[in-house]
């Protein structure tokens, strides 16, 4: 068995660093597999220099029928038996490019259908029909599409996001501390994520103005990119912080390398999401043994074990944020503890090793 994965750009982001990790990790899997993308992005050289070969694909418009031969002739050559989407609009080009062969057609949806366009609709439709198998990367986003697309369910699987927690223990140190030139004895905050519609960094800038008004000595890092595509949220949070005298307490760092390193110095991660559909950047806090707030959206209540192993507080309440984060104030020993237990019982049930060995079963079937 070998898989074709098929990507869109190798930016940095959730889905690419999942793959980035499947590369990593080959000599785990039990099948071979290659990379296919679309487009260049920060990630392209960690990509390329991993143990399974990639190459790069790109067509000129949404259905350029050149690039469904060269991608048809490109999978006829590394002898795949399936090919495995990251996007609908790949699980399309895959299953056109392998008419009237036996290559069967893998699709995982990492996110919802809430910001998508008719015609973009109509393609997740579509692929979800032709894939062979959709895999969904919580129970919770299972159930939403299985009820609005009335989905064949023996055609439907759960697979949550696999990490290589080894990253986190190997990261190569960074004293953020001293890069930014922070005292050593402020706590030091943070949340990991780019600025992008499925997370609600604004709440958390709400939580900073009640956190700054107890006169409590913080800093707090937002690690993440500003969206192209949504630049408007990155700066109403960059607004927002100088507007309300935050701008000397939180600090934008946008797009890191050394995320891995940033959370093992953190001295609690807090985390707002809006629609997300599993939550890496809430697991690869918790398996770094740091205190974790995030908000009781469905997905994060079903990730953590309903808030057993993190704190919740409502969602898009600051107010309640600001309530939990005071008992972690009066009591950091206690929660440290549960921390301790949490990274254990992260690192067992999400490694990347369980994760691929759950995949394989999943090619077995199809």
């Amino acid at each position: 068995m070998k898989v074709a994965y098929m990507l869109g750009s190798l930016n940095r982001g959730g889905t690419e660093n999942l793959l980035l990790d499947y590369f990593r990790n080959s000599a785990q899997a039990e099948f071979s597999f290659i990379g296919i993308y679309r487009k260049e992005g920060q990630l392209s050289t960690a990509f390329q220099t991993g143990s399974a070969p990639v190459f790069k694909l790109f067509p000129k418009y949404k259905l350029d029928i050149r690039y469904l031969f060269r991608l048809r002739k490109l999978i006829k050559q590394q002898n795949c038996t399936i090919v495995h989407a990251q996007q609908p609009l790949d699980a399309l080009y895959a299953r056109l490019a392998c008419l009237c062969t036996r290559v069967k057609v893998a699709l995982t949806l990492h996110g919802y259908d809430v910001y998508l366009g008719k015609m973009d609709k109509v393609i997740l439709r579509t692929a979800m029909r032709v894939a062979d198998v959709t895999i969904f990367v919580s129970n919770t986003q299972k159930v939403y599409y299985q009820q609005k697309y009335s989905l064949v369910t023996n055609k439907t699987r759960t697979l949550y996001n696999g990490i290589s927690f080894e990253k986190l223990d190997i990261a190569e140190r960074t004293d953020i501390r001293q890069e930014l030139h922070l005292p050593s004895n402020t706590l030091l905050l943070g949340s990991v994520g780019n600025f992008v519609a499925v997370r609600d960094q604004m709440i958390l800038c709400r939580f900073l103005r009640l956190l700054r008004a107890t006169n409590f000595d913080f800093r707090f890092l937002f690690v993440g990119a500003k969206s192209q595509a949504e630049p408007e949220r990155y700066d109403a949070c960059v607004q927002f912080c100088n507007d309300n005298e935050l701008s000397s307490r939180v600090i934008f760092l946008g797009s890191r390398k050394d995320v891995p390193s940033i959370l093992n110095q953190l001295d609690a991660f807090l985390y707002a999401s809006d629609h997300d559909t599993f939550g890496i950047a809430v697991i690869e806090a918790m398996a770094s043994g740091i205190p974790v707030f995030v908000n009781d959206w469905e997905v994060m209540r079903e990730i953590t074990n309903e808030g057993r192993f993190t704190n919740l507080y409502e969602t898009r309440n600051e107010d309640d944020l600001l309530q939990k984060f005071n008992n972690f104030i009066s009591n950091p020993e206690g929660y440290k503890q549960k921390a301790i237990q949490a990274a254990a019982w992260a690192r067992q049930r999400y490694s990347i090793q369980s994760h691929l060995q759950q995949l394989n079963a999943i090619y077995m079937e199809i």
